[in-house]
């Protein structure tokens, strides 16, 4: 891939992360669990697991923005870097997203099939909560076909060098 679409898809990674990044954290900032008024210990507890992995996408999101910004800062541009990077926020930020490691939610692949959402919940969830959740979606798969290319292109790099 070309030195100029690399860079714009860095810069485009780079927007994604900060508006995730700014809508995180204003949920985060302005809602607590207790306000939601959970009626049982179990919907708490997995409610604090979503916010758990919440706080895990804000600091992804962090780390890849900056590596964006580092390398887009950087003169001659750093390609296997930016490739590099765009790899790993790919898998640190968008299979985050989509298939958390502490199975706070999961994605349902057919969804693509029917147009709905595909973030699904094992207990019910607050509105807030999914709606959140729902207003990041359509982006998260928009970056997700993406930066698909790098999954395969960088493994086979990697096996290749080895």
């Amino acid at each position: 891939m070309g030195n100029s679409l690399v860079k714009s898809q860095l810069n485009d990674v780079k927007g994604f992360l900060t508006k995730t990044i700014t809508t995180l954290e204003d949920f985060l900032n302005e809602t607590t669990i207790k306000g939601f008024n959970l009626e049982n210990e179990e919907d708490q507890s997995y409610i604090k697991l979503i916010f758990s992995n919440l706080r895990k996408l804000i600091v992804y999101s962090e780390e890849g923005l900056e590596a964006c910004s580092v390398i887009l800062q950087s003169e001659p541009f750093q390609k296997a870097a930016a490739e590099k990077t765009l790899y790993k926020i790919y898998h640190n930020c968008i299979e985050e997203f989509f298939a958390p490691k502490n199975d706070a939610w999961f994605e349902n692949s057919r969804s693509a099939y029917t147009g709905r959402n595909a973030i699904k919940y094992y207990r019910n969830v607050p509105e807030a909560v999914s709606l959140l959740i729902k207003s990041l979606e359509g982006e998260f798969q928009r970056i997700r076909e993406e930066l698909e290319y790098y999954e395969t292109d960088y493994r086979t790099k990697m096996i290749q060098s080895k």
